[in-house]
């Protein structure tokens, strides 16, 4: 009997301490970097500006993590894309 309540104390949703499941924990939400600054603009011969959105093999990060708006990560990956032609960023890392 008193195993039967230590289990029903498990998924008593009253208590937020049993419920804790680090798998579904509340995520904040990313802010976009170039909205949150109104006067921030990406240049493309601004190399340590850049660098922020390309990993270290000189990939373009996502959305998913820069934390940029559809409409400025357009322009993240048209920013790249020209420092990389006149070469400020390298195409890839060794």
């Amino acid at each position: 009997m008193a195993d039967n309540k230590k289990q029903h104390k498990k998924f008593n949703r009253n208590n937020q301490d049993d419920d804790y499941n680090p798998k579904f924990r509340k995520i904040k939400k990313k802010v976009c970097p170039l909205c949150a600054d109104k006067n921030l603009v990406l240049d493309y011969k601004n190399a340590d500006q850049i660098k922020r959105f390309v990993n270290e093999k000189g990939k373009i990060l996502p959305r998913r993590a820069t934390g940029a708006c559809a409409k400025h990560q357009r322009v993240i990956t048209n920013t790249v894309k020209r420092a990389r032609h006149i070469a400020i960023l390298p195409f890839s890392q060794d």
